[in-house]
């Protein structure tokens, strides 16, 4: 008995030795699914992220499974960051989650460049206690994905874009009915501003579903799905 006792313990020590990389390389797949990230841009389990802060107040920013972000800030000038595709395309995005910042200035928006022209584009899905595009001018309205949409355009003056600082024109699509959650025809987006004299440049750069905050606190979970 002393004897097959004894053979048992040094096959669970070696057993215990077996087990270790299975451990290891768990942590280090936990550790890519989800990720505190520095400002920037890259790839992460598939899909395109990009993370801006002008430096004020603190962010915690997390690259999480697939589609997946989740944020907070506190006492921030500006910041956006997201999740999606680079280059962007005109196609449609299915997007959900949460976010905790209606009482402030924060918005939820599919956001975008492109260059030849430069532009910078959202299509708004919800916003806070201000309107981002209330100083662009009104072009039109649409109607899509079960929501209207006012069109928007203005000119941003000197000031930080994907090339440094320069002048560039801003679309906007900013939805009446507010949500978070839901399917958006990019297309029918691009085809609107361009049927309104908005023709965004022939060199699509990335397209992310962003969260943005603006001299504000507050929380987001957002999940891109396609």
């Amino acid at each position: 008995m002393v004897a097959f006792s004894s053979v048992l313990l040094a096959l669970g020590s070696v057993a215990s030795v077996l087990a270790s990389p299975v451990n290891i390389t768990e942590a280090a797949t936990l550790n890519l699914i989800t990720r505190a990230v520095s400002p920037g841009q890259g790839t992460h389990d598939g899909f395109f992220y990009s993370y801006w802060t002008d430096g004020k107040g603190s962010i915690t920013y997390n690259n999480e499974a697939k589609g997946k972000y989740s944020a907070t800030w506190n006492n921030v000038g500006n910041w956006v960051g997201g999740k999606g595709w680079n280059p962007g395309s005109p196609r449609t995005v299915v997007y959900s989650g949460t976010w905790n910042a209606a009482q402030v200035n924060s918005y939820v928006s599919l956001y975008g460049w492109t260059r030849s022209p430069l532009i910078e584009y959202y299509i708004v899905e919800t916003y806070g206690s201000y309107n981002p595009s209330s100083a662009a001018a009104k072009k039109a309205t649409i109607t899509v994905d079960g929501g209207t949409y006012d069109i928007l355009q203005t000119t941003r003056v000197n000031q930080p874009s994907i090339d440094g600082t320069s002048t560039f024109q801003q679309y906007w699509s900013v939805r009446q009915q507010k949500r978070v959650g839901g399917s958006i025809d990019v297309k029918a987006h691009f085809d609107a501003w361009a049927k309104a004299g908005m023709k965004l440049g022939t060199q699509h750069n990335y397209m992310i579903l962003a969260t943005e905050g603006y001299q504000s606190s507050g929380s987001a979970s957002i999940t891109v799905e396609a």
